[in-house]
């Protein structure tokens, strides 16, 4: 039997599986993440969100089901600002909306629609192989290369509250990487799995990333942050989809967000690791 949060997908090669009517009413509420999170018109937003529902209505039922999970936790997400700020009462509210986000979701597909395949498999498919040990000291080599580089020249870093105590430091380096986490369980365990189950998989990864990077986005990753984002997102659910492993798809994310906290600590403090302000 497959894991339960594999779904079957259409083929890959199945172009009819790719270009059918299920396909517009993806676009719809995938497509209302942009609106939502990426240029904050909620209610053009919600408007595209609930057409996009709609749609898939009329198509197919099955579909509608899995949009309607998908379209939930977009909803929740949405009834905050996703900017960053880590005073106390915000990060008590991002945990809440956030988990919300993951549980609703999760919680109707379990218990009302009694289905088992949106699921959180930590080992995947057991030990690592050496091919994917090297892969994270390959992850770790991009981002050194790649994240200074792009925080700093694009000021993207003053996304970020400028952090000068520990205990805002602190707070700083759980929020980076309490989200990084929360990514995998939703854009990739439920919005990507999901839609594995109606599209071929280069489809729904292309499907989910619009989701993902639209969310970073507002989050903070903006300039020509997508250009960094939009690879992360689709590598990340590739890398999902071969190793069924969320433990190993945790850690890349996390490799990535250790390097992100560091750099945003260093571009606000350069003084603290010996360089001229």
């Amino acid at each position: 039997m497959q894991p339960a949060s594999v779904a079957p997908s259409p083929s890959g090669g199945d172009v009819r599986a790719a270009l059918s009517w299920k396909l517009l009413p993806a676009i719809l509420v995938c497509g209302s993440a942009v609106l939502l999170f990426g240029v904050q018109i909620a209610l053009a937003g919600y408007a595209v969100l609930l057409l996009g529902l709609g749609v898939a209505w009329l198509v197919d039922r099955a579909l509608f089901r899995d949009l309607l999970l998908i379209a939930v936790g977009l909803v929740i997400i949405s009834t905050i600002s996703l900017e960053a700020n880590i005073d106390y009462p915000n990060m008590a509210l991002f945990a809440v909306v956030l988990s919300s986000a993951v549980a609703v979701p999760f919680v109707i597909h379990r218990f009302v629609f009694r289905e088992r395949v949106i699921a959180f498999p930590w080992r995947g498919r057991g030990r690592w192989t050496r091919a994917q040990w090297i892969y994270i000291g390959a992850v770790v080599v991009m981002a050194i290369v790649l994240l200074p580089f792009y925080f700093i020249s694009s000021g993207a870093y003053q996304n970020w509250p400028a952090v000068h105590e520990p205990d805002a430091v602190i707070r700083l380096f759980i929020g980076v990487n309490a989200v990084g986490i929360w990514d995998e369980l939703f854009f990739i365990c439920t919005v990507f799995t999901l839609l594995c189950r109606h599209f071929p998989v280069w489809l729904a990864n292309l499907l989910q990333a619009t989701v993902f990077v639209s969310f970073l986005w507002e989050l903070g990753y903006q300039s020509w942050g997508p250009l960094l984002t939009i690879p992360f997102a689709l590598v990340q659910g590739a890398i999902f989809r071969m190793t069924r492993s969320l433990s190993y798809v945790v850690t890349v994310h996390l490799l990535f967000d250790l390097v992100v906290f560091l750099v945003i600590v260093y571009a606000h403090n350069p003084e603290w690791f010996g360089v001229a302000g």
